[in-house]
């Protein structure tokens, strides 16, 4: 279940797409909020099918705290309750960093970052360790991250 709010939107009846500006999502399951989303303007098409957030998205986890997702473009498939994101993505919380040009948020709860993946562990605000990777998956409900790279090893720095 999902909550659409925006101060100003307008319908295109030939194409049946809804343009909306300052939209906020509210994301719930089992009736209990679980994401919001914040994006400078949206679309709805596709009879309600099709959700593209366009321009600063922020998703924030109310259930994790201090877990935000950033990116330029979302699109969410209502079908099969996927997201997509593209174009300078980071996810911050409290400990990590990670930062890629695409990924995935699944109705599992689990962000799949694509290549390139960077990935900073802080330390009272100080970069302590990098990693460079293809790919990276991050689980936001038990904080477990996993990195795969196919084509190029793995890359850490560490900071003293």
């Amino acid at each position: 279940m999902y909550r659409i709010t925006s101060p100003n939107s307008s319908i295109d009846t030939i194409k049946q797409i809804f343009n909306s500006k300052k939209t906020t999502i509210n994301l719930f399951k089992n009736k209990e909020l679980e994401y919001i989303i914040n994006s400078d303007k949206s679309k709805l098409s596709n009879n309600n099918k099709i959700l593209e957030l366009i321009g600063n998205v922020e998703l924030k986890t109310v259930l994790q705290n201090n877990d935000i997702l950033f990116s330029d473009y979302f699109i969410w498939n209502m079908d099969d309750s996927t997201y997509l994101l593209k174009g300078n993505i980071k996810f911050e919380n409290e400990n990590i960093i990670l930062t890629s040009n695409e990924a995935t948020l699944g109705s599992d709860n689990i962000i799949e970052f694509f290549n390139p993946v960077k990935y900073i562990i802080k330390k009272n605000n100080k970069s302590m360790y990098e990693i460079s990777s293809e790919n990276a998956f991050y689980n936001i409900k038990t904080k477990a991250l996993i990195f795969k790279s196919t084509n190029e090893r793995v890359r850490s720095k560490i900071y003293f």
